[in-house]
């Protein structure tokens, strides 16, 4: 990445939550995502669709914020002796920061870039411990300036050796000070070789996530089979398949168009990889290939990641959407508040093992901040988990059946009405959503029952 010009990327190219665990009454080990920061804009198994936003092009207005669960403003630059330069366009960055928020998305500062590459200043800092302290000090406080997130460190590249070391010193004192914070702590890493190397594997536990820079590389550029293996390089490296988050390109190689001036060239550009224009060849990820890309790493990753959002569209050529669409199975957003539910003894009502099959218990449990003790409560009356739905099983009517996750499918066993005296009641079934036995304890499993308003049937809904 540079931090200069619009044709500038995430490149240098030689050719995706610290994650805790919780271990449940059943003795299960679930993650939670974020050891110390919760999970932005829910997506199903906290699957992250990272955005970029560079301070020199696109307005933050057209930003698709409830498709995205992170973005990442770039780029803020380091001194030598640890201190920040001025953030580029503050003023950006604040009105960023604060539709992010509304719209429950991170937001983090990229620091560093490709800057025509020079690294010299991240080497200088990260090899002295007294400007590797500046340098926290200085991050922290522009965290705290700004109400940032966290922070993606986007130092292109330590090498191997000495500098890879210094750098995992620099990650290792970073890690601290942001989670203690409940702050996040991401790097933006090449895409493959003996460059990689300098990204020591220690650092794999110091960061929440690595976005991986699958671009730049491949014949055609950025091509599938290509992409896969770099993720499954850093995976082969010791990278948790959670925290390898793969990045895509919304740009063409080799001269840098943006996929939003090829699809304004040629709409049927929006499902193709290559097209040639001005007799050059241009590589790019139509819609079909970043979905292709997105399904992978629904089931092998951690993530998607963009490089960067003014470079897309709006509408139904949009890639913003067309991650989104994959990943939800094209549901649109469901109106109304997102957040835990809680019910006796302060308890949150949880999906089990954080599990989203069909099936999957929904129990009461200790609150801990994960996503799947996340739930939207609907304009639709739906009450929703994990990308699926509160449902009483084999839409039961009679006292003790049992609820469950399930697709949403529009069906009475699906549907919560909110009551005066604190309860929900399904309709279908006229009963109450009911703690089995009255019971507090971690895992005591969810049923409908006749409503009578006890303690184990009285809810609080996301404010």
């Amino acid at each position: 990445m540079q931090s200069s010009t619009s044709g500038s990327r995430f490149r240098k190219r030689l050719g995706a939550v610290g994650v805790a665990l919780a271990t449940v009454a059943t003795g299960i080990t679930v993650a939670v995502v974020g050891s110390t920061a919760a999970e932005a804009t829910v997506l199903p198994n906290g699957f992250r669709s990272v955005g970029y936003m560079p301070s020199w092009s696109g307005n933050v207005n057209a930003i698709q914020y409830g498709k995205l669960t992170h973005i990442n403003y770039s780029f803020a630059l380091p001194n030598s002796n640890g201190t920040l330069q001025a953030i580029p366009d503050p003023g950006k960055l604040t009105s960023l920061v604060n539709q992010g928020h509304a719209n429950g998305v991170k937001v983090s500062l990229a620091i560093g870039g490709w800057n025509d590459g020079n690294d010299s200043a991240f080497e200088a800092l990260a090899g002295n411990a007294g400007s590797r302290t500046t340098f926290v000090n200085a991050v922290m406080g522009a965290i705290s300036q700004y109400n940032l997130d966290g922070v993606d460190i986007d130092w292109e590249y330590p090498d191997p050796g000495q500098s890879g070391n210094n750098y995992t010193a620099l990650m290792q004192q970073l890690s601290g000070s942001l989670h203690a914070q409940g702050k996040l702590l991401t790097a933006a890493v090449v895409s493959e070789g003996g460059t990689a190397n300098g990204v020591q594997p220690a650092v794999f536990t110091a960061v929440d996530w690595l976005n991986i820079m699958a671009y730049d590389g491949g014949s055609p550029h950025a091509n599938y089979d290509w992409s896969i293996a770099s993720v499954n390089f850093w995976k082969n490296r010791g990278l948790p398949a959670n925290k390898a988050v793969l990045g895509v390109p919304f740009y063409s190689r080799p001269t840098y168009l943006t996929y939003a001036d090829l699809v304004s060239r040629d709409a049927a550009n929006a499902n193709r990889d290559c097209t040639t224009i001005s007799g050059v060849q241009q590589c790019y990820n139509g819609i079909p290939t970043i979905k292709r890309k997105t399904q992978w790493a629904m089931a092998n990753a951690g993530g998607i990641m963009n490089w960067e959002l003014s470079q897309d569209t709006t509408g139904a050529t949009s890639l913003v959407s067309a991650i989104y669409d994959t990943v939800t199975g094209g549901t649109p957003p469901v109106g109304g508040k997102t957040g835990p539910i809680t019910g006796i003894a302060s308890k949150c009502v949880d999906v089990a093992a954080a599990n989203s099959a069909n099936g999957t218990a929904v129990q009461l449990y200790t609150c801990n901040g994960s996503t799947a003790q996340s739930w939207t409560v609907g304009t639709d009356t739906t009450v929703r988990a994990l990308g699926k739905c509160l449902d009483v099983t084999s839409a039961g009517t009679v006292n003790g059946t049992p609820i469950q996750l399930w697709d949403c499918n529009g069906t009475g066993s699906q549907s919560w009405q909110a009551q005066s005296n604190g309860t929900l009641r399904n309709p279908a079934s006229g009963r109450c959503l009911d703690v089995t036995g009255n019971s507090s304890a971690d895992g005591a499993r969810l049923q409908i029952w006749d409503c009578f308003g006890g303690a184990n049937q009285v809810w609080r809904l996301p404010a």
